[in-house]
């Protein structure tokens, strides 16, 4: 079923509610990286210029009722910066309160709401809460795609009580994962790092017959090599999964997985410590991984240009730690040199590209690392399932 978008949302007049993902860092009262609020603009302009009202509503971090210091106020500041508008906060995320604000609000002025998470009922989709978040416009617009995996009454709830459609990014992300689920150019190749093996299994296992290759780095790494019987030393492993995960390295799709050649190991957990490069089937007693090493930077490097569709997620090391980051930057421009399509999702996958000045050289770069893994492990994201009814509207 197709999802519904800007194109199919008659908002003329009207007001909207706008669901953005603006879930980002902050560093002593005001944003640390914009990039997510930079995402969420195309959408918000697109409305304003024909929509009576724009309210915008996201989540920040995960505050335990309300904690002022994930107040929205600082990403509204940012907001504006960026978008060059006026916006008013909200005094709350719902209430009287609230929908007075946005009566009043100026022409052309965004009205952004409170932390959703402020409230109680949000990541239990409460039926109170999403009726008050309706209550507030008569059309709804889910931008998030970084919460398309949870059923929240921000993101589901809203959805099913008000005509509804997805924004441009959410957009853009739904076609781009799709391509890579349904029609990947080959040869197809996906970059796995981070530290749990527990977070990807899933989506290796739905990926595995699909790619012609698998090139895994970061901590996740040292469960497969335990699991394939080498020494690694004091590095990160998860036990519980071993059994798992040498199903995996011997079942038919086995070869496909690529693990690295050499690694940078350290004699403990600083970014300061000790180093050197070891073989990866051979990490020394009291030695832990903490990047992959100069040949396997090489050789992942020289597979992913050599591709016609790449998906990474993950670092291939301590990316936080600049002795152990060159693993995670040269991948990152690995795969910035790769002609192939190429979509990138996580965290400090996307700040590598960023920290290089690399962002604008992959073809996408997603804002949702999570519900990029759901989407690819073939799980229905909720979110999106509450916008697909409204397809034959």
């Amino acid at each position: 079923m197709r999802v519904p978008t800007l194109d199919d949302l008659d908002v003329a007049g009207r007001t909207v509610l706008v669901r953005s993902d603006l879930n980002v860092p902050l560093s002593n009262g005001a944003v640390e990286d914009d990039f997510r609020i930079r995402a969420s603009l195309p959408t918000i302009r697109e409305l304003r210029a024909e929509a009576r009202r724009v309210v915008v509503c996201s989540h920040l971090g995960r505050p335990h009722g309300v904690d002022p210091e994930l107040s929205m106020r600082p990403v509204g500041e940012r907001l504006a910066d960026l978008g060059g508008f006026a916006v008013v906060q909200a005094p709350g995320v719902v209430g009287a309160e609230v929908a007075a604000t946005i009566a009043d609000a100026p022409p052309g002025a965004v009205v952004l709401l409170e932390n959703t998470r402020f409230e109680p009922g949000e990541t239990g989709n409460d039926p109170a809460l999403a009726d008050a978040l309706a209550s507030l416009a008569g059309r709804f617009v889910n931008d998030a795609f970084g919460t398309a995996h949870r059923a929240h009454a921000s993101t589901v709830g809203v959805a099913e009580r008000l005509p509804s459609a997805a924004g441009r990014l959410l957009q853009a992300e739904l076609e781009a994962f799709s391509r890579l689920l349904e029609d990947p150019a080959q040869p197809y190749v996906v970059v796995m790092g981070g530290a749990k093996v527990s977070d990807k299994l899933g989506v290796m296992r739905s990926l595995l017959p699909k790619v012609d290759l698998m090139l895994i780095g970061g901590g996740m790494c040292f469960t497969l090599l335990e699991a394939g019987g080498y020494e690694v030393g004091t590095s990160l492993v998860e036990e519980s999964r071993i059994d798992e995960v040498k199903e995996l390295l011997e079942g038919p799709e086995g070869s496909k997985i690529v693990l690295p050649a050499d690694i940078v190991v350290a004699d403990r957990f600083a970014a300061d410590a000790e180093r050197r490069v070891v073989p990866g089937t051979a990490i020394p007693e009291g030695w832990m991984g903490l990047d992959i090493g100069p040949e396997t930077v090489r050789r992942f490097g020289g597979v992913i240009r050599s591709a016609e569709s790449v998906f990474w997620n993950g670092p291939m090391g301590v990316f936080e730690w600049e002795a152990f980051r060159a693993g995670t930057a040269g991948v990152a421009e690995a795969v910035a040199e790769c002609d192939g399509y190429t979509v990138v999702g996580g965290g400090d996958s996307v700040a590598a590209l960023r920290m290089l000045g690399r962002e604008r050289d992959v073809s996408h770069l997603s804002t949702g690392g999570g519900a990029g893994l759901a989407m690819l492990e073939g799980r229905t994201l909720p979110a999106v399932a509450a916008l697909e009814r409204w397809s034959a509207s």
